[in-house]
């Protein structure tokens, strides 16, 4: 008699997300201190004293995360900082300390790790950040870089993912889209290289969206800006994953719809005309490329007027009621479903 394997279920089926969410469901916070755990850019933990310590942690794994063939260590040690630093930033706090641990092949000499810690460090200095510790470990996969961050905030300053609410605007900072085609543009390069080695490859008029996928920035100054504005966002999340996926992340979470309008959607120029010569809508780009690393917020409809002078703020949408869904709504006025089609970490390739 044959004997019955137990079912099996890939992960790329669940996606990143929906596994966090499949392995959490019956995770109970156990500790009066825990104020929340995961569902958000960080955990919130009770300080005392009407304060509160933000903890979240990021892994970047080579040959997955990054290619070294083109992202120099030194960028590399810095973008690893920035991406943990944003996620402190999206929940509305201030960054403190860093721990980084590292798994290393025996091709990464000690001159090599020096490149990676100066631009780790250049980082900490940009940001106020002291890096108290991690980890070293031998790999026998390339290079892996975990980075845990602790930030700190007022506790009625935080702001979360899952409280948005029926009738905000929804606001972007900057512009987006230049990391996901600097990303493609870079992978175009080093097929060409591989085809042939005499080709050198010229991004001088392609600084700004290279330097998007290489040397990301946490948008430190929009916390800073909204403080001054005193605009207290209702949600907020950093764009990693692309505007659609993290904007049906605040929606999810908050159980409400959204509406987006196309034509709002802040493209910078330089990402326009490289979009247009890859045959690709410059709003494709922007909805569904990951890594710009912007922050993705909703505030009350009463604070667009203070918002109004500044040109790094851009009121894209609106939340509305569940029943009206996740729209996006074209240049020539036609509502499309709006689909989580950014990075996907654990998808099959």
């Amino acid at each position: 008699m044959a004997k019955e394997h137990p079912p099996r279920t890939e992960i790329s089926q669940l996606g990143e997300f929906g596994l966090i969410q499949h392995l959490t469901r019956d995770v109970q916070l156990r500790n009066k201190s825990s104020r929340y755990g995961v569902g958000d850019d960080a955990a919130v933990i009770d300080a005392g004293s009407g304060t509160v310590k933000l903890l979240t942690t990021d892994m970047l794994l080579e040959g997955i995360h990054f290619d070294l063939s083109y992202h120099p260590l030194k960028h590399l040690g810095y973008k690893a900082i920035v991406v943990n630093l944003s996620d402190i930033y999206a929940m509305n706090g201030t960054p403190e300390q860093v721990t980084v641990s590292l798994g290393l092949s025996n091709r990464f000499s000690v001159e090599a790790l020096e490149e990676l810690y100066a631009g780790i460090e250049a980082a900490c200095e940009k940001y106020a950040v002291d890096m108290v510790g991690g980890d070293t470990n031998a790999s026998q996969s390339g290079l892996v870089i975990s980075v845990t961050a602790v930030g700190t905030a007022k506790a009625e300053d935080v702001v979360y993912r899952h409280t948005a609410r029926h009738g905000d605007l929804v606001v972007v900072s900057g512009d987006l889209g230049a990391a996901y085609l600097g990303l493609q543009l870079l992978e175009r390069e080093k097929k060409l290289f591989r085809e042939d080695p005499t080709l050198q490859p010229n991004f001088e008029d392609e600084k700004y969206i290279v330097g998007r996928q290489l040397l990301p920035e946490a948008r430190r100054d929009i916390i800073e800006l909204l403080d001054e504005l005193k605009v207290r966002p209702t949600a907020m999340i950093d764009i990693s994953d692309g505007l659609s996926s993290d904007l049906l992340h605040i929606c999810t979470r908050s159980a409400l719809g959204c509406r987006v309008y196309e034509q709002e959607i802040p493209v910078a120029e330089e990402t326009r005309a490289r979009s247009l010569k890859f045959n690709m809508p410059p709003s494709t780009a922007a909805l569904n490329g990951g890594e710009d690393y912007e922050l993705l917020f909703t505030i009350d409809p009463t604070d667009r007027d203070r918002i109004a002078s500044s040109v790094d703020l851009t009121v894209i949408g609106e939340i509305v009621r569940p029943k009206d869904g996740h729209k996006l709504i074209t240049r020539s006025g036609q509502a499309h479903p709006l689909v989580a089609q950014g990075w996907q970490h654990l998808s099959e390739k």
